[in-house]
Parts: structure tokens; sequence; C-alpha cells
């Protein structure tokens, strides 16, 4: 059940959405972490404003709030307009709590799925992000953020330790606090027969305390994409590495649709590095029908004996793994419905269904 309004505040237009969803059919959803009898639990719900003109100087407001079964998020972003000195500047403020299962899941069924691990983190952040000018087909961004990390158990109270009494954060405490300056900058060129993406992602843990997180995180993402006759070969790689201070839940997580398909998420494995190799090749059946065969590969590189705990170690994951499927793709107004049919390399099967927006 959804709604949306418009309202007219002088000369801005306020756009205003919720959308209220009730869980209809839980055997068609997988279980969820936290139980209660509040009948609220079973609602998942989005809230959007968004206000092109707050203070009459072009000063953008969106506020977005969502809630899952097991997860929220709160995001406040506020937008200035670019000044003749400046590059344009976003404050943002965010607030989320979800399952943790990326690092401190528990893989099942052969690792296809991961479970609970008992660890959900909640998250705060506040900062401001700097865009500078493209040029040609760069572009960049800046940012610097406080983030504070709070361990939960699955009944909301703070914790320190996983199931195992392992420590859950860098401080050993039951918080993590750092500074994070960011830095990402982005390539992109396409044409009607290829493209080619690059996106470069560095962030540093500041010192500002002596507690504070202390570290270096790199990211980088290559894809690139051509035709060959009627069909579409689309191939990316994905590696980063992280030096320094550094929690459990920052390791790079391997495993899932977004990673490696056929494995739970994170049930590849997690390290202080991570290697990703994905291929996917589709064929036209309709004009909004396709078909698709992929092949994705993930490594840790023998890095997660160097994650605090050794958490993929301790569940058996198995640091490397291959994943091989087919899907279809169907194409409509409202975005690419996606099905997926993937088998990891302990032959076990995953479905996958997904849906990817309009201009995503």
């Amino acid at each position: 059940m959804g709604a949306q309004k418009s309202i007219q505040a002088g000369k801005a237009k306020i756009d205003f959405n919720v959308d209220l969803t009730q869980k209809l059919c839980g055997a068609i959803l997988l279980p969820h972490i936290r139980y209660s009898r509040n009948p609220l639990s079973q609602v998942v719900a989005r809230f959007s404003l968004k206000h092109p003109n707050l203070f009459g100087r072009n000063e953008k407001l969106d506020i977005l709030c969502d809630k899952g079964l097991d997860d929220s998020n709160i995001l406040i972003a506020f937008r200035r307009p670019k000044p003749d000195w400046f590059c344009p500047q976003s404050f943002t403020f965010q607030h989320s709590v979800g399952p943790e299962i990326a690092v401190h899941g528990l893989p099942v069924d052969l690792f296809s799925r991961s479970g609970s691990g008992g660890v959900n983190l909640c998250r705060f952040s506040a900062g401001v992000d700097f865009n500078e000018p493209s040029t040609s087909h760069w572009s960049s961004t800046t940012s610097i953020k406080f983030e504070h990390v709070r361990p939960l158990n699955n009944e909301g109270r703070s914790i320190n330790m996983d199931l195992d009494g392992f420590p859950i954060t860098s401080s050993g405490r039951s918080c993590d606090n750092m500074v994070v300056l960011k830095q990402e900058s982005q390539y992109a060129v396409a044409n009607d027969n290829n493209f080619t993406r690059l996106n470069f992602q560095m962030e540093q843990g500041l010192p500002l305390l002596s507690k504070w997180l202390i570290f270096n995180r790199f990211k980088f993402i290559a894809s690139k994409g051509f035709k060959l006759g009627p069909t579409f070969l689309v191939t990316s790689l994905t590696g980063g590495s992280i030096v320094g201070d550094m929690a459990p839940y920052q390791a790079f997580a391997i495993g899932g649709i977004d990673s490696v398909r056929g494995y739970g998420e994170g049930a590849v494995g997690s390290g202080r590095s991570c290697l990703v190799a994905n291929g996917e090749f589709t064929i036209p059946m309709t004009k909004e029908l396709e078909g698709a065969v992929f092949m994705d590969f993930g490594t840790d590189l023998g890095s997660a004996c160097h994650v605090p705990g050794n958490p993929s170690l301790r569940q058996g994951k198995p640091g490397s793994g291959l994943g091989l499927g087919y899907g279809i793709r169907f194409n409509s107004h409202f975005g690419q419905f996606r099905v997926d049919y993937a088998v990891n390399a302990f032959q076990q099967k995953t479905a996958y269904f997904g849906i990817n927006n309009v201009g995503s």
C-alpha cells in the first residue's frame, strides 16, 4: 500500500511519498532474525520527502526512511547550490541498524546461504561531501565523515564479542569511532556497441583521537561490455585491500548476488584483501526478454588469517569459490526483472530474484 503527494510551498514543489507493505505470506520469505509479537515487526515500509528549495536559494533537502523485517535506515541529506568559489556541498546524516551476516554470518546448505551469527550493527555517520566538477569522462567526490559503529545482539543489546567469544570491534569495547576521509573517482564512456567503467575508492581513517581507528582502505571496480553480433558480453574485476587498524566487520566479504553467485552473502570468505571476477553473456530472445549465462570467481588472496579473530577460518569458509549459472532478463517500463540460477563448487543450487530500476 503506498501514497504519494506533492505539496506546493511558495514556488517550491515538495514530493512526499509513503510506501507501506504488510508481509502477506511468511512462507515465501526467508526466516527473519528478530522474532517479535509486535505486528509492526512484519511490516516493510518506506517514507521519503524531497524539498527542492528549502530556504529559497535552491537548497535541496532529502529525507529517506526505510524499515525492513530485520533492518532500518534513516538518511537526511542537505545540498547547497554551487558557490562561485567552491565545489557543491552535501551534508549527510545517516542512522542504520541491520544484521551483519557478510562476515559474522554462518554458512549453511553447502555455503549457498548465510544464516545469522547473532551480530547486528548500529551505525551513525555525519559528514560532508564535495563533488568536484566533471572533466571529460571523469568525475570525483571527496568526503569526510564521522562514524560510530555499535554491535548489537538479536535482542538489541550492546555486545563486544561474537558467539565464540572473539572481539567484534577493533577497540575491544562496545563501539568503534572513526573519522574517514574518502576520495572516489569514476571514469565512464559508452556508445551503442561497448562501454567502459572504472571506479577507484580510497579511504583513510584519521587519528584525531588516540583510540580512534587508523587505516587505509583501497578498492577498485573495472567493468567492460561489448557487442558480439546480436549478443553482449560484460566482464568486471573488483579488488581491494586494507592496512592498519580494522574491525572484523570491515573485512572484504566474498559471495552473494553482487559477488560470487551460488554462495550466500560472505560465504566464500572474508579477508583484508579480495579479488572477484565476473563474466556474463546475454542473448536477446525477444524485444523484452534476454537469456544469460554467467561465471563468477572470488578469492580472499589468503588474507583471511589477518582479520582480527579469524571469523572466516573459524566458520570453515573456503576462501575462494566458483559459481556458474544461467538466467533471464525481462525489460519493462518498471525496470529490469532478473532471475538467476547458480551452482557453486559444492554442486549446491541457488535461485536469485531481483529488479534493477530504470536508469540504475
